[in-house]
């Protein structure tokens, strides 16, 4: 029998998962610093889209989590470019500043020529994946990512692509070398909100049974 959509199964409920998204509402949810936005709910997951004279605005989890195991589907249409935001603060001005990124991005065709580090599943500008584990353009996609203390994983579709440290000297080394290099904050928090990544590219994004439990 296949699972329900945005919904827990009896063992994700027993290993002390939560779901951070009903399918119905956005409640759990709001905006980056409450700045208008153009999330909707579309085919029971959350949609951002290209809208003409639409204001855009990160979405953010009301809860803010320190050391956690997140699931989350996502599919896009092509040259779509989205991301899974941690660790964030919403001090400043936009999120990306603070929380390290999970890339959600169309390798094959987006507009622009692209780093490795920049590529579907990398921690954006730090480190690339080792693996493009990614379905074609329009099929759901499985994101995993583990939070514990330091160490981050980044998984996709059940393969491993990023393992690093944070604040290590391997991580200390490729932010000095890349676009964080000046920005203090970037990853300077344990504890942080959960975000999706609003418009960048041509395509839509959508995302769906946001799961997350502590660990």
């Amino acid at each position: 029998m296949a699972n329900i959509d945005n919904t827990l199964t009896e063992g994700e409920e027993q290993n002390g998962y939560v779901l951070l998204f009903n399918g119905v509402t956005l409640n759990g949810w709001h905006t980056y610093q409450n700045k208008p936005g153009s999330w909707v709910i579309e085919e029971n997951a959350i949609n951002l889209h290209k809208m003409e004279d639409a204001q855009y605005a990160d979405l953010v989890t009301d809860g803010q989590y320190e050391n956690f195991e997140l699931l989350i589907d996502w599919k896009m249409e092509p040259r779509a470019n989205s991301g899974i935001m941690y660790l964030v603060s919403e001090e400043f001005e936009h999120s990306y500043l603070s929380g390290p990124e999970y890339q959600v991005l169309d390798d094959h065709a987006f507009i622009d020529r692209i780093k490795n580090n920049q590529k579907c599943a990398a921690v954006y500008e730090i480190k690339g994946p080792a693996a493009d584990a990614a379905c074609p353009i329009g099929d759901w996609n499985n994101a995993k990512i583990i939070v514990n203390n330091s160490l981050v994983e980044h998984w996709l579709n059940g393969v491993k692509v990023v393992e690093y440290t944070l604040w290590s000297e391997d991580w200390k080394a490729a932010k000095d070398a890349g676009k964080w290099k000046d920005v203090d904050s970037y990853a300077a928090y344990k504890t942080g909100h959960i975000v999706l990544q609003d418009y960048h590219g041509e395509g839509k994004v959508w995302y769906k049974n946001i799961k997350l439990r502590k660990l």
